[in-house]
Parts: C-alpha cells; sequence; structure tokens
C-alpha cells in the first residue's frame, strides 16, 4: 500500500521523506491555511520535496472554475493531482481533467455510490474519510470493502485512497481491506515504526551487547 503523508509542513516532510518510505502527499485547504503561506508557493516546494503524487484542493464549487484553477494547479508540477470535491460539478470536472490528461483526487466520500461515480468520471483517487465516518457512528472500514469490491468487480482503475486516519490501527485496516493507499498525518507515520516490544527487545539486546566490551567496528 502507498503511503502518503497529510501536511503542508515542509520540514516535516522532508524528515520522513528521508526515510524512503513517502509515496505522495495530500494538502487540503486547512491545511494550507494553517501553513500560512501562499498556496501556489507551498505546493510548488512539496512537488520540488517529492517525486510521488501531490495532491492540491481546488476552492471553487462551480465547474467552470474547477476546471480553471485545477489546469493551474496542474501546472505547477508534473505530480500535481488535482483535488475536487464529490460533488455533481466536481465529478463533471472531473472528467474534463480526465479527458485532458490531468490526474484527480475526488475527495469527501461517504458512500460506494460515491465511489462508483467517481470511477465512472475517470479519477485517479478516491478518498473515502473513514474517520469521519466512525466519528459518526458508522465503520469507515465497511466502506473500504465496499468500494474495493466494486472496483474489482467492474475493472476500475481508480485507486482507492484511504483518508481522515486517525491511528495505525486505521492503516492497518485500511491496507486489511484492500485500500490501494493511504493518506495520514506525520506523527500517525510516526506510530507505525513503534511497538513496545520492539523496543523493550532492543533495550535488552543492547544490555546484552554492552556486556560483551566488543565493538564490530
Amino acid at each position: 500500500m502507498q503511503l502518503f503523508l497529510d501536511t503542508t509542513d515542509i520540514n516535516i516532510l522532508k524528515d520522513l521523506a528521508a526515510t524512503g518510505l513517502v509515496d505522495g502527499v495530500t494538502t487540503n485547504p486547512t491545511l494550507i491555511a494553517k501553513s500560512g503561506r501562499p498556496m501556489l508557493q507551498v505546493i510548488a516546494e512539496i512537488c520540488d520535496a517529492v517525486e510521488g503524487p501531490v495532491s492540491a484542493e481546488v476552492a471553487a464549487m462551480d465547474t467552470v472554475g474547477m476546471l480553471d484553477e485545477g489546469r493551474k494547479l496542474a501546472a505547477i508540477a508534473p505530480n500535481v493531482v488535482v483535488k475536487v470535491p464529490l460533488t455533481r460539478d466536481g465529478l463533471i470536472a472531473t472528467r474534463e481533467f480526465a479527458h485532458e490528461g490531468i490526474a484527480t483526487n475526488v475527495t469527501l466520500c461517504f458512500s460506494a455510490s460515491q465511489a462508483l461515480l467517481a470511477a465512472k468520471a475517470g479519477a485517479t483517487y478516491i478518498s473515502p474519510f473513514i474517520g469521519r465516518l466512525d466519528d459518526h457512528g458508522a465503520d469507515g472500514m465497511d466502506l473500504i470493502t465496499e468500494i474495493r469490491t466494486i472496483y474489482d468487480n467492474y475493472d476500475y482503475d481508480t485507486e482507492i485512497l484511504a483518508a481522515s486516519i486517525r491511528s495505525s490501527a486505521h492503516v492497518k485496516e485500511a491496507a486489511m481491506a484492500g485500500a490501494d493507499c493511504a493518506t495520514i498525518p506525520p506523527s500517525v507515520f510516526q506510530e507505525l515504526f513503534k511497538h513496545p516490544l520492539t523496543e523493550k527487545g532492543l533495550e535488552l539486546f543492547m544490555a546484552d551487547w554492552a556486556k560483551t566490551g566488543q565493538s564490530i567496528l
């Protein structure tokens, strides 16, 4: 499964990308606002820092505005993915972007029927928000499973990008449910490395090694 970072913090991004385990980046208006910097500048810097896809979201709510903004965003760098909302206008814009060869990430998906429409429109990625579904008493992983079944039934190329992820357990469950990608906050990415038994085992190994008085170098 591909792992994307959901962040606009270029320093954190560069640090985690150095692991070689970061496949891409997603952004949204909230993250751009928190950065306090011009959106186009932020997206350009992120595209320079990573080779993988970088999702940049349009702000317009009408099809014409989405197309105009999306084309401008796509012109920033070859790895920009234009992020559009899962609305009627958003899917019409997605269809046109597909014809123009512009990659898209259709966001704010909360049902399998919405995901079906996004795939039919030619979306590159669909972003089901599993955490927000969990917040409202539903099981977000059920949605991942439903979308996976539909896409496999009809050989759709649209990739499932699990979003609104809150924990490392979410990442594991999304991978088991068949998500192609997951976009995660940097804090959750750091969680993936950790397990208390790993840390305890390493502590014991190092203590025993110190007793030998040896050096590998």
